[in-house]
C-alpha cells in the first residue's frame, strides 16, 4: 500500500492562522449518521463524464489502496494533527470515468443530502481521498462512513462524510455550506471561512 506524506505536515506554517491544535477529530454535521448496509451501498460518478458509472463497496475495495497522513483544519478553529486514512486516491477516477477536457469543479454528494464543490485543481491533488479507514480501524459512522473525502489543503467541510456521488462540472456551483455564506474555495491558510 502506497503512503501519501500531505504537504501541509511539511509546512513551515502548518498551523493556519486562527486555529489552534487539539488530540482528536471533532464530530460536527448536518444529521445523524445515515444506516448504511454495504452490499446496497452505490458510489454514482456522473456529470461531464462520456458515461455515468455506478460503483458497488466492492468495486471501491478493488481501487489500489493509499494510506495518507495529513493535519485536519475544520473553520471552526480547531485543528488536529497527522491524521491517518486510508482510501483509494481521487486519481484512481481517472481509470474509471472518461472525464470531459471543459470540467471545472466536482460537487460531492453525500447521502444525508449534504454537498460541497471542489475546483478540480485541488480535486484531483497529490493528497485528496476517498477514505473508508480512520488509523486503524473502518471509518466510524460519525466520521462518514462508509465513504469519506479528505481535502488536506481546505478547510474541513470540504471533506464531505458519506459520500454517494460524484458529479463533474462545468461551473463551480455552490454547495450546502457556500450556499449559507461559507467561502467558495475555503483554504485555511488564508482564512476563507466566509463570504466569497
Amino acid at each position: 500500500m502506497r503512503q501519501i506524506i500531505s504537504p501541509v505536515v511539511k509546512r513551515k506554517d502548518r498551523l493556519p492562522p486562527g486555529q489552534h491544535w487539539t488530540d482528536r477529530l471533532h464530530i460536527l454535521g448536518i444529521s445523524e449518521p445515515p444506516d448504511i448496509d454495504l452490499s446496497d451501498y452505490r458510489l454514482k460518478i456522473f456529470g461531464e463524464v462520456e458515461e455515468s458509472i455506478v460503483l458497488t463497496w466492492d468495486d471501491i475495495e478493488s481501487l489500489e489502496k493509499v494510506e495518507l497522513i495529513a493535519d485536519f483544519h475544520c473553520v471552526t478553529r480547531w485543528s488536529c494533527p497527522d491524521v491517518r486514512w486510508t482510501g483509494f486516491h481521487a486519481e484512481e477516477l481517472r481509470k474509471i470515468a472518461v472525464i470531459k477536457e471543459n470540467v471545472k469543479a466536482v460537487m460531492i454528494h453525500s447521502l444525508d443530502g449534504y454537498t460541497t464543490n471542489i475546483p478540480i485543481q485541488y480535486f484531483f491533488d497529490e493528497d485528496v481521498i476517498f477514505a473508508y479507514r480512520l488509523f486503524d480501524s473502518p471509518l466510524p459512522s460519525d466520521h462518514g462512513f462508509p465513504l469519506r473525502l479528505v481535502v488536506p489543503k481546505l478547510y474541513s467541510w470540504k471533506s464531505a462524510k458519506f459520500v454517494s456521488g460524484i458529479e463533474f462540472m462545468t461551473e463551480n456551483r455552490a454547495g450546502y455550506w457556500e450556499q449559507r455564506g461559507y467561502h467558495i474555495l475555503g483554504d485555511p491558510w488564508r482564512e476563507q471561512r466566509y463570504g466569497i
